[in-house]
C-alpha cells in the first residue's frame, strides 16, 4: 500500500521543492522565522550541543573553549542549526533554554508555525541539502551558511492544522522505525558480545572442556590448560618494527596503512594513502600483525592481521609491526591480542599525557599470556574462523536493515514535509495501516 497524493499541485519554482500542494503557501524562510542573535554567557545559560539527534545538554565530548561569555542565546522552542557543512544534519527544536556556540544559527518561529512540523521540515534531507547549497567558503565540505543566505530559501508551508497533522503522523511513524532500528542495533551488540565471549574463552581456556587446568598467576587469565605455556608477549615475536613518518605523496605507489585501517582483527584496505617509495624492509607481507601504539585509549593495542594485496604496502609510524615466532600462529595471535584481557593490559601500560597515549613495544611485550602448542593454536584459529563466518553475515544483515530503515525514514519525512504524499487522513488512523505505510515505497 502506498500513500496518496494531493489532488492539485502548483509549481514551487525551486528545484528542491518542485511541485507542492496547491493550497500550501510559498514564501521565503525569513517570513516564517526571525534570527535570534543575543549574546550570552554559559554561566547564565547552560551550554547546549547541536547534534544530529537534536539539541541536547552539552556533550562531554564537545570541544570546549575559554570563550564561554560569547555564545548565542537559545529559548525553548527555537530551532537551531549548525551552519558548517561538515556538520550537516546537526539541528533541531530546543526543548530548554540555554546557549550554543556562535557557529550555529538560532531561529524563532513566528505565530502560526507548528514547531514539531518545523523540527521535521528543517531537519529533512531535502532541506539540509538546499540549506548547505547556499553556503560560502573555500572548501566545499567546510563552508558555512549564514542567516543572510538562509532566509532566502523558499519554503512551502501548509495551513497550521495540516502542519500539526503531518507532524503527528511523522512523530508516530518515525518512532516505530526508530524502535525497529534499536532492535537491530541491540542484535548487533548481542552478536558482538557472543563473538567476543567465544573468542576470549577459546584463546584462554582452549576447546577441550575436560582439559586439566593450572593457575596462570595472572588475574585476568585465571586458570589455563596445564600444558599451555605462560610467558611474556615479547617471546611470541621474532621481530618488532616501527613504521614510516606520515609524509604522504598524492601520486605515490606504495600504500600506507594507518590507525583507521586496523579493525576487528583485520587490516582494512579502503581509503588508503600513498607515498612514492619506502625501504623494502618496511613492506608488509601476509600474516604480519600491526597494533596501534598511539592515540586514544580505546584504540591503543588494537591489532590487525595483514593479508597481501595488489601493490606494495607499508605502515605509518603510529603503528608497530609484529612478526610471530615459529611457535606462534599469526591467526591465533590476532584473536588473542584483541581480547579484552590483552587490550586492558595494553591500556594499563600505555603512557598517557595531555590526552594522548603511547604504548611502545617494550611495555607491550611485558604483557603475560598463555600459549598452547602450535598445532592446538591452528585448531583453535580454524574453529574461530568458522564460528565468525557464521556470526558475521548475521551482523552484516542487521546493519543493512538499519541502513534501509534509515533511508525509508528520511524518504518518509522528506515526502511528507514537501507535500509529495498526503498524510492528513493517516494522522488519526489505526496503527495497523500506519505501520504498513512506514514501509511503503516512496
Amino acid at each position: 500500500m502506498s500513500l496518496p497524493l494531493y489532488n492539485r499541485y502548483q509549481d514551487s519554482g525551486t528545484d528542491w521543492l518542485k511541485e507542492v500542494p496547491e493550497h500550501w503557501n510559498l514564501r521565503r524562510l525569513g517570513y516564517y522565522f526571525a534570527e535570534r542573535r543575543e549574546k550570552v554567557s554559559d554561566k547564565e545559560f547552560a551550554a547546549l550541543s547541536v547534534t544530529k539527534n537534536g539539541i541536547v545538554s552539552q556533550l562531554e565530548t564537545a570541544a570546549k573553549t575559554d570563550d564561554g561569555d560569547n555564545r548565542k542565546k537559545v529559548v525553548a522552542g527555537d530551532f537551531v542549526i549548525n551552519s558548517r557543512s561538515d556538520r550537516k544534519g546537526s539541528a533541531g527544536i530546543a526543548s530548554q533554554d540555554g546557549s550554543v556556540s556562535l557557529i550555529n544559527t538560532v531561529l524563532t518561529p513566528v505565530a502560526g508555525v507548528d514547531r514539531c512540523f518545523v523540527h521535521h521540515l528543517l531537519r529533512s534531507v531535502a532541506f539540509q541539502e538546499e540549506y548547505y547549497r547556499y553556503g560560502k567558503g573555500i572548501v566545499a565540505d567546510l563552508w558555512s551558511t549564514n542567516y543572510s543566505e538562509m532566509k532566502a530559501i523558499t519554503l512551502a508551508m501548509p495551513p497550521h492544522p495540516e502542519q500539526s497533522a503531518i507532524a503527528a503522523f511523522l512523530d508516530r511513524e518515525t518512532t516505530k522505525i526508530d524502535v525497529l532500528m534499536e532492535e537491530q542495533k541491540r542484535l548487533i551488540e548481542l552478536l558482538k558480545e557472543k563473538r567476543q565471549a567465544f573468542i576470549s574463552h577459546a584463546v584462554t581456556k582452549g576447546l577441550n572442556p575436560d582439559a586439566k587446568m593450572k593457575p596462570s598467576g595472572v588475574e585476568w587469565l585465571g586458570e589455563v590448560p596445564d600444558h599451555w605455556e605462560v610467558l611474556m608477549l615479547k617471546r611470541c615475536f621474532s621481530s618488532v618494527d616501527y613504521g614510516i613518518s606520515d609524509s604522504l605523496e598524492p601520486d605515490g605507489v606504495v600504500a600506507v596503512l594507518r590507525m583507521g585501517n586496523i579493525q576487528d582483527g583485520k587490516v582494512e584496505v579502503d581509503d588508503l594513502k600513498y607515498i612514492d617509495q619506502v625501504d623494502e624492509g618496511l613492506l608488509l607481507r601476509t600474516d604480519d600483525l600491526l597494533y596501534n601504539r598511539t592515540n586514544s585509549l580505546d584504540l591503543i593495542g588494537k591489532v590487525g592481521r595483514f593479508i597481501e594485496r595488489d601493490g606494495p604496502t607499508t605502515f605509518a609510524s603510529y603503528l608497530v609491526r609484529l612478526r610471530t615466532s615459529d611457535n606462534c600462529d599469526p591467526t591465533f595471535m590476532a584473536y588473542l591480542l584483541n581480547t579484552e584481557g590483552v587490550l586492558g593490559s595494553a591500556r594499563s601500560r600505555a603512557f598517557v599525557a595531555i590526552g594522548q597515549c603511547n604504548l611502545n613495544p617494550t611495555r607491550y611485550g611485558e604483557i603475560v599470556v598463555a600459549i598452547p602448542p602450535p598445532s592446538e593454536q591452528r585448531s583453535i584459529a580454524n574453529v574461530l574462523d568458522a564460528r565468525i563466518a557464521e556470526i558475521g553475515p548475521l551482523a552484516t544483515e542487521a546493519q543493512k536493515t538499519i541502513g534501509l530503515l534509515q533511508e525509508r525514514r528520511a524518504a518518509l519525512i522528506s515526502a511528507a514535509v514537501t507535500g509529495k504524499i498526503d498524510v492528513r487522513n493517516f494522522a488519526v488512523v489505526g496503527t495497523g495501516v500506519a505501520k504498513e505505510l512506514a514501509y511503503a515505497d516512496l
